[in-house]
């Protein structure tokens, strides 16, 4: 009786697995990213875009001020919708850091709900209103 073979682990460039699991917007700012050392493979810094990456390994990643670490489920065949690229990983990343522990520069930045926009011009003229108070 034979024994199974076990299929080999299918692997694939970094810098095409950060696109296809849509980390990026694209292939050249994925190797741009990977060149600037922000990419560790199961805990090695690697500057090359073209490592081989598969099933079972971990990369963290610094992406968009924050610090990233997934573990890779599958590598994908290409870049399809948000819904299948999230499938490709599993997010093992820290929380992200509570409001206090941020610099003076980031806390100063006030946060906005999602989707509110700019102020309009009425919001300004009441802000301004407020500011130009003549009781100070």
């Amino acid at each position: 009786m034979a024994g199974l073979v076990e299929p080999p682990v299918r692997k694939e460039r970094l810098d095409k697995f950060l696109f296809f699991a849509r980390a990026l917007k694209s292939r050249t700012l994925a190797q741009k990213t990977i060149e600037a050392g922000a990419v560790r493979v199961n805990s090695e810094r690697t500057l090359n875009t073209d490592h081989r990456v598969g099933a079972g390994d971990v990369l963290t990643m610094t992406l968009h001020g924050r610090i990233l670490v997934w573990k890779i489920l599958d590598v994908g065949e290409r870049r399809g919708p948000a819904s299948e690229a999230a499938g490709l990983y599993e997010d093992l990343s820290p929380p992200p850091l509570p409001r206090d522990s941020l610099s003076s520069f980031e806390r100063a930045v006030g946060e906005r709900v999602p989707g509110s926009g700019r102020p309009t011009k009425k919001e300004r003229r009441d802000t301004d209103r407020l500011l130009d108070d003549p009781d100070d």
